[in-house]
């Protein structure tokens, strides 16, 4: 090698790209028309465009498909390394964003996050989700109402968090106790809810796998700021799932999943009269449901 570009041989680069490209396309186009087909017809595209704009080399090509493998052997059922790929790269915030638009005034949708379990115990007001005790004390006092202001009585409320430690009881069954930091509640006729929790911690996506090498390479952030999940579902509305975010975190602007919103930010203040504990006031505004 004498440092000087080789130039593209025929056959090869932009113009091959180009020629591949078209040459798939026009295979799609003799079959029977379908989504399907549109988007792998655009992901083709797509993926020749950026091979032959970054000159991707057969080692390079290798690597890629090493990698795709690794994270395939990182997914099982309990651990799933496509969905992380997808969240680190904002795909899952995307796809969520367009598939559930709040207009001005509702609460923003977010992704549920793997954490999630509809088996969570029914609660009554002022119940303490905390089933150790372990953390800073937390005072959340919420209202479910319309997009017209209106309360919303006999909400659903589901509500699910990770610890002071940053950790989700099903993350720990072996330490923590079954439903620690989970449960779901009604709205009275004020759509008013509350309940006592701990102030939760932020933590960060899993770094021992090929998603979470990649984003390190990239000297990209891992880390989620605290927050707290809530899932609402109303009679007449449309269902709800969203987070709270704690607007001190230091990673409010660096979320690895990119879910933070401006709506969703809040205060979680310290108490009056509560010795070293922390008070949360929020509002879930729904959406009626979509005609049609």
């Amino acid at each position: 090698m004498d440092g000087r570009q080789q130039q593209p041989q025929p056959g090869e680069g932009p113009s091959a790209q180009r020629a591949i490209a078209s040459d798939f396309a026009d295979r799609l186009n003799r079959v029977a028309p379908s989504r399907l087909g549109d988007a792998v017809g655009q992901l083709v595209a797509a993926l020749h465009d950026i091979a032959a704009k970054i000159a991707l080399t057969p080692e390079e090509m290798r690597a890629v498909v090493a990698f795709l493998t690794e994270a395939g052997h990182h997914a099982d059922s309990r651990r799933q390394e496509w969905v992380l790929l997808a969240d680190a790269l904002g795909l899952s915030s995307l796809v969520e964003d367009m598939a559930t638009p709040r207009p001005e005034g509702a609460t923003p949708n977010t992704v549920a996050g793997p954490f999630y379990r509809a088996d969570a115990p029914d609660l009554p007001a002022g119940a303490n989700l905390s089933r150790d005790g372990r953390g800073v004390p937390l005072a959340v006092r919420g209202r479910v109402l319309g997009l017209n202001g209106a309360p919303v009585g006999g909400a659903l409320v589901e509500v699910w968090q990770a610890n002071g430690e940053g950790r989700y009881e099903n993350q720990e069954p072996d330490r923590q106790p079954e439903h620690n930091l989970r449960g779901r509640l009604r709205s009275d006729a004020q759509g008013r809810f509350n309940f006592r929790s701990v102030m939760p911690k932020g933590y960060a996506l899993p770094s021992d796998g090929p998603v979470g090498r990649l984003i390190a390479r990239l000297g990209l952030c891992l880390e989620r700021p605290a927050h707290i999940h809530f899932r609402v579902s109303a009679e007449g509305h449309e269902r709800l799932t969203t987070h709270i975010f704690d607007r001190a975190d230091p990673a409010i602007g660096r979320d690895a999943i990119f879910g933070v919103k401006p709506e969703l930010l809040a205060d979680f203040r310290p108490a009056e009269g509560a010795a070293d504990g922390r008070l949360l006031d929020l509002k879930l505004v729904l959406c009626p449901l979509r005609q049609g």
